[in-house]
């Protein structure tokens, strides 16, 4: 039996790494025309031949800067918070050997929302915008170690996997009870600025926020990435993969740990996003199997592809008003979803 993922092995997941560098490319030009997309559109009327004036230097100064100061930071947030989206919502389904989790089943996006809320309710959000996203960031992780802690101390004897799925329902459920009683006291423009947060929201961008986004994603996706042979020893069951040489509890801690820690920093950028982190993994795992060596980058640059063709669906619909882009992405995703869960059930 191979006990490094490859191609062959009894067990061994479909996609060969023969296949990956074609297909992974393949997702990669794919993101690189969306961000294209997402950058050319708006609802300020300019165009792609305006985009490519800019980086040809003979655009004028306004346009110069709605494109490269409006909506270029914009369309880099929306990349990684997409890509981290895709890439948590895959380590999650590996972590919990569940192809239906998602990036919030553990609770972390509640906790986010509660941060968030309390900032916007109490004022502060409107005196120190950046508190906004601190406090929802803050929040994530008061909500990453709560469900860790009950997890490991209701299971001492390793952190089993069922009963993180509960610890995080729990948590799920007290922190939407918060959420409610803070609305309950909120007055009609808090309320509806959390509201509208909550849907997931990508205006408050630029370049600051996204430098700080990719400094806490980056390391955090490179952690998850080196991590794709033991999830393909995971997917054969615990006992195997220890008796193949993983280090099961290691790489579950760590796996949990950083993909908590990118939903943490997308949420707080952009608000609860929904879908993305359940349908793309989904999606790339029907199309082309269980290989997290293609898996994981996969659901990155899917998600990143998504996620930007959703923000400019969202801005340029009922333009000049804007949509909230978690709207756009459940809108686009159940009915998508329902499709792959139609196929997947025929093969």
């Amino acid at each position: 039996m191979s006990t490094d993922g490859s191609a062959g092995g009894p067990g061994q997941p479909r996609g060969t790494p023969s296949h990956t560098p074609r297909r992974l490319a393949l997702l990669a030009l794919a993101a690189l025309v969306a961000l294209a997309l997402s950058v050319s559109f708006g609802a300020s009327g300019l165009g792609p031949g305006d985009l490519w004036r800019t980086l040809a230097g003979e655009a004028d100064p306004a346009t110069r800067t709605i494109l490269l100061q409006l909506r270029l930071p914009r369309a880099a947030l929306a990349a990684l918070v997409g890509g981290a989206l895709g890439i948590a919502g895959c380590t999650f389904q590996a972590l919990l050997r569940n192809p239906l989790a998602e990036p919030y089943v553990l609770g972390v996006s509640g906790g986010a929302a509660v941060g968030a809320v309390a900032v916007t309710v109490t004022g502060i959000g409107i005196i120190l915008p950046w508190t906004l996203p601190l406090g929802a960031f803050a929040g994530a992780l008061a909500a990453m170690a709560l469900v860790l802690q009950i997890a490991r101390r209701a299971s001492p004897g390793g952190m089993d996997t069922r009963v993180l799925i509960l610890a995080g329902v729990i948590a799920g459920a007290f922190f939407n009870a918060i959420i409610l009683l803070l609305l309950s006291m909120a007055d009609v423009e808090s309320f509806r600025s959390a509201i509208f947060w909550m849907m997931g929201n990508l205006s408050a961008s630029g370049w600051g926020s996204t430098a700080i986004l990719a400094g806490l994603l980056l390391p955090a996706t490179a952690v998850v990435l080196s991590l794709a042979r033991a999830f393909n020893l995971l997917s054969r069951g615990e006992e195997v993969a220890y008796y193949l040489g993983a280090s099961v509890e290691r790489v579950k801690l760590i796996a949990y740990v950083a993909a908590s820690l990118m939903v943490a920093a997308s949420v707080a950028a952009g608000g609860v996003i929904g879908f993305v982190g359940l349908i793309v993994p989904h999606a790339v795992r029907i199309a082309w199997g269980n290989d997290h060596r293609l898996l994981l980058p996969a659901s990155f640059l899917a998600g990143t592809a998504f996620l930007l063709l959703a923000d400019t669906a969202a801005r340029i619909v009922v333009a000049p008003a804007e949509l909230p882009t978690g709207v756009v992405t459940a809108v686009a995703g159940v009915p998508f979803f329902v499709i792959l869960l139609m196929r997947g059930g025929r093969r």
